[in-house]
């Protein structure tokens, strides 16, 4: 007793009409579990970060540490023309 032959022809587009339904449910409930699972969630988290974000506030902490080269500490401005350099100490 033999093996019967294996039936190839038509074999690659039986396989897709089975194959390329499953696979595009697939992807749709991937990219769906993304979006609410993680995109929905961090959207939601920025949202609510910028309603109580007060940018001057950051800022004045940032130039009291001294993070910024163009304003000092105390509020006062490098003056710091090319030809005429006023303040060296920076």
């Amino acid at each position: 007793m033999s093996l019967p032959k294996p039936i190839m022809r038509g074999l690659l587009a039986k396989r897709l009409r089975f194959h390329l339904p499953i696979a595009c449910i697939m992807a749709l409930l991937a990219g769906a579990t993304f979006k609410f699972t993680v995109a929905e969630p961090r959207k939601q988290a920025y949202a609510d970060f910028y309603k109580k974000y007060d940018s001057m506030k950051d800022f004045n902490a940032m130039r009291e540490a001294g993070v910024f080269e163009s304003v000092r500490p105390s509020g006062e401005f490098y003056i710091c023309i090319p030809a005429l350099i006023l303040d060296l100490d920076y």
